[in-house]
């Protein structure tokens, strides 16, 4: 039994005229010694319907209920061959007219390795072109252009059963050139509690998009960023254009951070600028609870984020001018804790 092997393979030939929906499958399987015994072979004719186990011969009629693509399997079931069990299968089309159809993407990113889905009703053998010169006659192919440009992909399906023999399809594939990721930032060296200012100089890119090695990103073409506590950041941005071709690229950067807190005293909530909402200003906030007071000791606000700023409003309605007081409790990135109380004048 060791050397006792078995080699599946079988050949299907649809059977004319070339509107009939009827299959013959030969079984050409062979046995390194030996013959193969009744009931050895199953057949499955991927359209749901009951299998047939048989022995070597004779030929499989099967008849399919319409056209489509079904995947036939020939399985061994003889434990006395040593390789079983085993099994092939393969890929019948079967229509009365032979349509050429394949499905992949329009775009790609240089080097761009094409997967070509072969969606054809009928056809037996096919003949790719795929516009830069090469050739292939795989069911379902891939193929690799390593250049940019536009290319015209042909696709042949031949089908001698079918009723026209021949059809094709054509479709264009655009593979586009990857933009260069790139960027400078100030100040470098770093200095004291100073934001960071990030120069985008990519080149052939539409859309960014920076991670500053803390957990923050941006979409800003050039943005400023203050760090939460000393030390070095990979800072990473990736540049992509239109299509979606992107590149990476990172750099080091270093901030000095000493803990740091303030609240600005009076703001003119309504009147938009600068001065129309109030926050948290500071260097080195890790966490944080700001509250705000009126006069009879109502929260009009809350907050937990330094980014969040005061809008002069409570329940949607604006605040009267006066003086609000407020409580500010933070923990630095250092791990000091600090605790500041003061008083803001709405200003109208």
């Amino acid at each position: 039994m060791g050397n006792d092997k078995a080699l599946l393979n079988f050949i299907p030939v649809k059977q004319p005229p070339c509107t009939n929906l009827t299959y013959s499958f030969t079984n050409t399987s062979t046995a390194t010694t030996g013959g193969f015994n009744p009931n050895t072979f199953t057949w499955d004719f991927g359209d749901n319907t009951q299998t047939v186990t048989q022995s070597y011969s004779p030929p499989v009629m099967h008849t399919y209920a319409g056209p489509g693509t079904y995947v036939v399997h020939l399985s061994l079931n003889d434990t006395t061959f040593c390789n079983a069990p085993l099994d092939t299968s393969i890929t019948v089309r079967l229509s009365s007219t032979v349509v050429a159809s394949f499905a992949t993407p329009a775009n790609g990113c240089v080097p761009y390795n094409a997967v070509f889905a072969n969606n054809s009703q009928g056809g037996i053998n096919f003949l790719w072109n795929f516009g830069d010169g090469t050739t292939s006659t795989s069911d379902n192919p891939t193929h690799l252009y390593s250049q940019t440009g536009t290319y015209q992909v042909k696709m042949v399906a031949y089908d001698s059963s079918s009723c026209n023999k021949a059809d094709s399809t054509t479709f264009s594939i655009e593979v586009s050139p990857n933009p260069t990721a790139a960027f400078t930032f100030n100040p470098n060296p770093p200095k004291q509690n100073t934001i960071t200012n990030f120069v985008n100089q990519s080149i052939g890119a539409t859309s960014y998009l920076w991670n500053f090695g803390t957990g923050d990103t941006s979409n800003l073409t050039d943005p400023s960023y203050t760090f939460p506590a000393t030390g070095n950041y990979n800072v990473c941005l990736k540049a992509s254009n239109d299509v979606g071709c992107s590149t990476d690229t990172c750099s080091q950067v270093s901030a000095i951070i000493k803990p740091l807190v303030d609240v600005p005293s009076a703001f003119t909530p309504g009147q938009g600028g600068v001065n129309g909402r109030i926050g948290v200003q500071g260097f080195g906030i890790g966490k944080m609870v700001w509250r705000i007071y009126n006069r009879w000791g109502q929260m009009v606000f809350e907050s937990n984020n330094i980014k969040s700023q005061w809008d002069g409003t409570y329940k949607g309605q604006l605040q009267p001018m006066d003086v609000y007081s407020y409580t500010l409790d933070v923990v630095f990135t250092n791990g000091t804790k600090y605790r500041k109380t003061g008083d803001i004048t709405l200003l109208r």
